[in-house]
């Protein structure tokens, strides 16, 4: 699919996106193991499944052959390996009471990945547009939303609970714009998460960070034992962007960009933006970055290798960055491969557990469904324990509320409990940049982020370009 962002709806960069979060390609040599950076997640069809069904939400008649036979609903995927878990969903429900009694089927159609957004664009505005849709939230379904094509969920979740407590809310609610909801979490979390290399740490006396303070110190530490304190694929673009996402947040609180992806441009004027582009600023004219990052590349595998070899002690990047070093250095990643949360800020407002990223990935549904009682039942079945250990299966961390206590069957446990209760407890989990606002804005927010890593602008040149963005 085009490049939203360069990392794969699973998790792993693609290979040359912008940024952020919508390919579906792998970085080379990744194993399928938590690798699937598409977001994913939950709970069983019970019996009395079809009393959701009572929240205003209305068949609308059409059907495959004569004498009121049932309706096939379309469904489009990212079509990448972890689809297999939403195929298995699909012949769960078409074989189910509930299917029966709504009159619906559920038919999938995989879309390639560098197609997907292009494909459901079209089919959205033709005859043939899908009844169910995946997406990523936020500004990924704005447009549909302006165009009224997006059956507002918010109501069916409150009034069902199977839907309102099968899913961790910050999760829940990423997924929606001005504060109604429109999607249905589907696959797995992607936070972004501080790694390190914990030989190197060891070797030189040094602890995970908690405060910036903590980690100024540490990168002085580590500059003076001639070792670059973070590795950065900056050739990419979007690794840059995760940096003045937790920055932002840390200073000013998740509200900073929830109000600019609401539309208000004015929302990059707030202190906090410029305050990250100043952080950032002097993190690079420190060399906290080395002096050669805007040449390095994530999704070629020079950075994870910069990291890897012990060049680099630390890496802020998505959740899949585990996956991609099992898959190129695999020793690395079973015994030196180290996580934590980005720290505080001092004097900021952001609390420390708040969390940026990919949320997951969503089910949301056309307007125009042939069967929309159908399409809300099957949604359901991401809330069921089945579907969440069938997430687990393929390497995904679940974002159903009660997925914890299935992750000891994930290929490292460890991490995706860590993965789990990190976004657990966040109070707010905020959409990568580039996917929660709209692509006339992501693609000229991004060349301006790159500017000012660059040198090619200043901080505050920066906040006066970005508020000029609509």
């Amino acid at each position: 699919m085009e490049s939203i962002n360069g990392r794969s709806n699973g998790g792993q960069p693609t290979g040359g996106g912008a940024s952020g979060g919508a390919d579906g390609g792998t970085s080379g040599g990744t194993t399928g193991a938590l690798s699937s950076r598409t977001f994913s997640r939950r709970w069983i069809l019970g019996a009395g499944a079809t009393t959701l069904l009572t929240t205003g939400l209305t068949a609308c008649g059409s059907s495959d052959g004569a004498g009121g036979g049932s309706s096939t609903l379309t469904a489009f995927v990212y079509g990448d390996d972890a689809v297999k878990v939403q195929q298995g969903a699909v012949d769960r429900f078409n074989k189910s009471a509930v299917a029966k009694s709504t009159k619906g089927k559920v038919k999938l159609e995989r879309i390639p990945g560098a197609e997907y957004p292009a494909k459901l664009r079209t089919a959205m505005g033709s005859p043939s547009a899908p009844d169910i849709f995946y997406n990523w939230g936020g500004g990924s379904i704005k447009a549909y939303q302006d165009a009224k094509q997006l059956v507002d969920l918010t109501d069916t979740i409150e009034g069902d609970p199977i839907l309102k407590s099968g899913f961790l809310p910050s999760v829940l609610a990423a997924g929606g714009l001005g504060g109604r909801q429109y999607g249905i979490p589907m696959r797995g979390m992607q936070p972004v998460i501080l790694f390190y290399n914990k030989s190197v740490f060891t070797e030189h006396k040094l602890q995970p960070p908690t405060t910036w303070a903590e980690l100024q110190d540490i990168n002085a530490k580590l500059k003076a034992a001639n070792i670059t304190p973070f590795a950065l694929g900056g050739a990419d673009i979007w690794p840059e962007l995760m940096w003045l996402e937790y920055l932002v947040d840390r200073i000013g609180g998740p509200q900073v960009f929830a109000k600019i992806q609401e539309g208000d441009a004015s929302g990059w004027g707030d202190p906090a933006v410029l305050k990250a582009a100043e952080t950032v600023k002097e993190l690079i004219d420190d060399g906290v970055f080395g002096s050669k990052f805007s040449s390095v590349s994530y999704t070629n595998g020079g950075a994870p290798a910069v990291f890897a070899k012990g060049k680099a002690a630390m890496h802020l990047m998505g959740s899949w960055e585990y996956s991609t070093q099992l898959g190129k250095f695999p020793d690395f990643a079973k015994n030196n491969l180290g996580w934590c949360a980005f720290p505080t800020v001092e004097g900021g407002t952001g609390d420390v557990r708040n969390v940026v990223g990919n949320p997951t990935n969503y089910w949301s549904i056309n307007t125009r469904a042939k069967n929309k009682d159908a399409a809300v039942a099957f949604l359901k079945d991401c809330a069921s324990e089945r579907y969440a250990k069938a997430l687990v299966a393929n390497g995904d961390v679940p974002t159903t509320a009660g997925a914890a206590k299935l992750l000891d069957a994930s290929p490292n446990p460890e991490f995706a409990k860590f993965q789990y209760e990190m976004v657990e407890k966040a109070p707010a989990f905020t959409l990568s940049w580039d996917q929660a606002v709209g692509s006339t804005v992501s693609t000229p927010m991004l060349t301006e982020i790159n500017k000012l890593f660059v040198g090619k602008s200043s901080p505050s040149d920066f906040v006066s370009a970005l508020k000029e963005l609509k």
